[in-house]
């Protein structure tokens, strides 16, 4: 297997390599229903990178978890909705099917690596595990390609480094080893679920500036999970905001950031320091707290923190409606009248 040259950013495929549509799904505890991921939609194309940004908790990892069907069961399920994949219908593959597609068509890359690595085995044969399954390969020419994908990913001494156990890998060289494990099968689509959430700053530039590359040079699909709107602002193509198991804003990053429509988005903006603020200038904090997924309120989901709010929200929940036919589409009662108040 040859990674394909680099070719520079690359046009879309207008043909849609990912469709969700109508995605639910539940918690079932002792304490009630968690509705965790509310009626999702969304399509992404070949090529595209797209940020999935919200606070913790608000169903980011739960609804790509339930596109891979990685949700336990019990006490999770998957409700409602349908998740196509270049023309095939994940939810309807039973356990043994969606092993053949993980790895191969759609990979995941996990937040903590040292949890994510099994302690036990070494790097290497975690690696080679995927190729083993899904290629064609012998034990040694899957060894030879993992040399390669450690090589890739900026691992010095890759080769040497095959028989060594996660433990002997610093934070940042295991987030590279879980990268490697991901593109090992080249998939259609990567997700990336905070992979730099523990790692410091310096090394999550480094993590960003490589998939940004591999991205080039693969022209792969990535879905980046994030509750920072600052990490994927050079990264991704297109952000899609959470809140609530529901999206509340989605657009191309010019939209996001420069035309900003819904309050919740406004805030998660406002918390993030900029170069050109003036000095003293103090960060934005959004009052209160998410609503219990126990117990979801009838209207917007965000009323209760909303300073814009007005007794419709508060009573009837706003459909996600495109503005101007601009890929931009916001869930607010009032969007009209706050639009532009978070832009700079």
């Amino acid at each position: 297997m040859r990674l394909i040259p680099s070719c520079g950013r690359r046009e879309f495929n207008m043909k849609p390599l990912l469709e969700i549509k109508n995605l639910e799904t539940r918690f079932y505890t002792q304490d009630g229903e968690v509705k965790a991921v509310n009626g999702v939609s969304y399509s992404m194309k070949s090529g595209e990178i797209l940020g999935v940004v919200g606070e913790s908790g608000c169903g980011k990892s739960v609804h790509a978890l339930s596109m891979m069907q990685l949700i336990p069961d019990p006490p999770g399920k998957i409700t409602n909705g349908e998740v196509w994949l270049d023309g095939q219908d994940l939810l309807t593959l039973n356990e043994e099917q969606m092993q053949k597609v993980r790895g191969r068509d759609i990979a995941m890359i996990f937040q903590d690596p040292m949890t994510s690595l099994n302690p036990v085995f070494t790097v290497g044969f975690q690696i080679t595990e995927a190729l083993l399954l899904h290629n064609d390969m012998t034990k040694g020419e899957a060894n030879h390609r993992a040399g390669e994908l450690l090589d890739l990913v900026g691992i010095p001494g890759a080769k040497q480094r095959l028989n060594d156990y996660p433990h002997q890998f610093s934070g940042g060289m295991r987030q590279r080893a879980m990268i490697a494990m991901g593109l090992s099968c080249e998939p259609k689509l990567l997700i990336a679920d905070e992979p730099t959430t523990a790692l410091d700053v310096t090394i999550q530039a480094q993590i960003i500036d490589l998939v940004k590359k591999l991205q080039d040079e693969l022209g792969m699909a990535i879905m980046w999970i994030t509750h920072d709107l600052g990490v994927v602002a050079e990264l991704a193509h297109t952000i899609k905001v959470m809140y609530a198991g529901s999206f509340v804003e989605t657009g191309k990053i010019h939209n996001i950031y420069k035309e900003t429509k819904h309050p919740y988005t406004i805030g998660l903006l406002g918390s993030l320091p900029r170069l050109d603020d003036a000095p003293g200038t103090e960060l934005v904090s959004i009052p209160g707290l998410p609503p219990d997924l126990l117990a979801l309120p009838e209207g917007c989901p965000f009323a209760a923190r909303c300073e814009y709010r007005i007794e419709k929200c508060l009573v009837e929940k706003p459909p996600l409606v495109e503005i101007d036919g601009k890929d931009h589409e916001v869930a607010c009662w009032r969007w009209e009248e706050i639009a532009g108040i978070g832009s700079k």
